[in-house]
């Protein structure tokens, strides 16, 4: 059983370091700290139950999910192995064919302490949540921090996949950040939060990871990065390097003897996928006391001011066209884009139908209509690879779902005013509203990718009656782009909060995307971003991986495998070159071939299918 002690603070860290051997050689730190408020959580993890896996290993990874001994009542580190399970499985490919482990990565044993604290931007209202994996081989005298940010709206494992795997079992220390994001739900029915162990409280009993306004006659889920009136997105940066400074102030308090560690004697490098890609990039330009020694982001979610489209654009964009478009007979092998029988999806005739109606398009048949709605999407940037992939993104519903999310962080709604209808509620097996399963809801916090629907919560409203029900609300999610009304200027500023800074000459970049993304296509972010930072002086590696898409977890669904190839491999190659530059005095290339690497097919990946340097 873990052994576990808890430290308190309030607003500053004499308390943390009381018994240290140098108070004075904490100063610098104190003061970097002071964001923290709250307990810090100092956890041991060793003998069946290390930093990586929780004692899982690949193979208990890959399994069902953890057992929980009393389900309605889970122990935190009950709730902690099933959140490291859960964010493994959501963001690497496990699959038997895959290669994880074999091929590539790894999933060692690897014993430590970790630290776990509440921090806070100044003027948020909510806080997120930092965490440092210390492993017990930690050189001392060969400092190394990552810094990670969760992918997606995942919880504070969700790059644990990247930045742990690659750094714990090299001997560096890892700190993480949720960027306000994560599975931290509150229920208005019962009043009740996320603790910093995981475990449910009540309102005002313990502090919480997100704790909205009190509102009278709520009757809703409310999610931390849609609803803390925070639009942490624009902060993800800042996130990044609040972290990293965490990571700083508890190597002090681990390692008393050799304080202070700091970023001349400690190398920072920060990485993180998709949105915690972003973030990393974004800290890089908000790095103005030269934290980060490097930075390797794989497929973010990144816009400069001017320079490429934001995610919300192509997003609400894609959830109007991309249903009759990938109805043109040119997508009919794409995996998800077809019925199991072969037929095109009714849903999506439906979308042709309806645009068709309402003038948008032309053409007297659905055939036609496809190939109109294609042609548009064209026009707007997106490639053949980009949607066939985005085949499977639009088949989960998932553009509603983002759209509706990131509008209301946007506009800073609450869990009761989320724009175009749209809110979330527990729903029973029916999706219609229902009271949720005690099990279900005690495992939120493990079990929750962060943006529901899923676990019990779906995302209601935004629907009509009509033959082609999402277009409603996806038109509505639509109009506070393109119009000029109140609710669109706040929503446009919000997106402009969230554009990436021009980070420091000298510092070693290296962007890796997909070169087949469907959610974040590299024509609306990497490849402008990358553009504007040359023009700019700058010189970041880019490497477009042939055949790569967004979620390496869905390699393991029918037809992805066989098409596609995983990304992490070349994150952890970019890392294993930032580290030979930093720690070993290798030169940092100038530029270096993209990979040529080939579809895996229906046999298991061989290393030769990567064609890694």
């Amino acid at each position: 059983m873990n052994k576990r002690t808890y430290a308190w603070l309030a607003l500053s860290f004499v308390p943390l370091f009381a018994g240290c051997a140098s108070s004075s050689r904490m100063t610098e730190h104190s003061m970097q700290a002071d964001f923290v408020r709250g307990e810090i959580s100092v956890t041991e993890h060793r003998h069946g139950d290390d930093l990586l896996s929780a004692g899982l290993g690949l193979k208990g990874l890959v399994g069902a999910a953890s057992p929980i001994a009393d389900p309605a009542h889970p122990t935190s580190a009950e709730l902690r192995r099933r959140a490291i399970q859960a964010s493994w499985k959501g963001i690497a490919d496990l699959g038997p064919l895959g290669g994880y482990g074999s091929v590539y990565g790894a999933v060692p044993d690897v014993p430590g302490r970790e630290y776990q604290a509440f921090a806070w931007i100044p003027g948020a209202k909510q806080p997120h949540r930092v965490l440092l994996q210390l492993p017990d081989n930690f050189d001392v005298h060969r400092r190394c921090l990552v810094v990670a940010a969760s992918s997606g709206s995942r919880g504070v494992y969700g790059a644990i996949s990247l930045a742990g795997a690659w750094g714990l079992p090299r001997g560096c220390a890892v700190a993480y950040t949720d960027k306000g994001t994560g599975a931290g739900y509150f229920d208005y029915a019962d009043d009740s939060g996320v603790a910093l162990d995981g475990t449910r409280a009540k309102r005002g009993t313990v502090p919480l990871e997100f704790e909205p306004p009190a509102m009278a006659g709520a009757d809703a889920i409310a999610i931390k990065h849609m609803h803390s009136g925070d639009n942490p997105e624009a902060d993800w940066g800042r996130h990044v390097l609040q972290a990293a400074k965490f990571g700083l102030a508890m190597l002090d308090r681990a390692y008393p003897q050799e304080a202070p560690f700091t970023a001349a004697n400690t190398r920072i490098i920060a990485t993180g996928l998709s949105n915690g890609g972003g973030a990393v990039l974004q800290a890089a330009g908000l790095d103005d006391e030269h934290l980060l020694a490097g930075v390797v982001s794989l497929e973010p979610n990144i816009h400069a001011q001017g320079q490429g489209r934001a995610l919300y654009d192509y997003a609400t964009e894609a959830g109007i066209w991309l249903p009759c478009a990938l109805a043109d007979a040119r997508f009919a092998k794409a995996p998800f884009a077809r019925t199991p029988h072969g037929d095109i999806p009714p849903a999506w005739l439906a979308r042709c139908a309806s645009l068709h109606e309402q003038g948008k398009l032309s053409g007297g048949t659905s055939t036609a209509q496809a190939a109109e709605a294609y042609a548009r999407l064209r026009a707007a940037g997106w490639n053949d690879g980009a949607m066939e992939v985005a085949a499977s993104i639009t088949a989960f519903d998932l553009w509603r779902v983002i759209d509706a999310g990131y509008a209301a962080s946007y506009l800073r709604r609450t869990a009761m005013t989320m724009p175009c209808g749209f809110r979330y509620a527990t729903v029973g097996t029916d999706g219609k509203p229902a009271p949720v399963a005690a099990a279900v809801k005690a495992a939120w916090w493990a079990d929750g990718s962060g943006i529901p629907p899923g676990n019990g919560i779906g995302l209601l409203g935004g629907m009509d009656a009509s033959a082609d029900p999402g277009l409603a609300g996806q038109e509505c999610l639509r109009g506070l782009w393109e119009g000029n009304g109140t609710d669109a200027q706040m929503l446009h500023a919000g997106v402009d909060a969230t554009a990436g800074r021009l980070p420091r000459q000298d510092l070693p970049l290296w962007i890796v995307h997909g070169a087949d993304d469907g959610l974040l296509p590299t024509v609306f972010s990497s490849e402008p971003y990358v553009a504007w930072l040359r023009a700019q002086g700058r010189q970041p590696l880019y490497w477009k991986v042939p055949h790569a898409q967004h979620f390496d977890a869905f390699l393991v669904l029918p037809g992805f495998g066989e098409r596609h190839l995983p990304l992490l491999p070349y994150g952890y190659l970019a890392l294993d070159r930032l580290w030979a530059h930093l720690f070993e005095g290798a030169p940092w290339p100038r530029e270096l071939a993209v990979p040529q690497g080939q579809p895996r097919g229906a046999g298991p990946l061989e290393r030769a299918a990567l064609a890694l340097p």
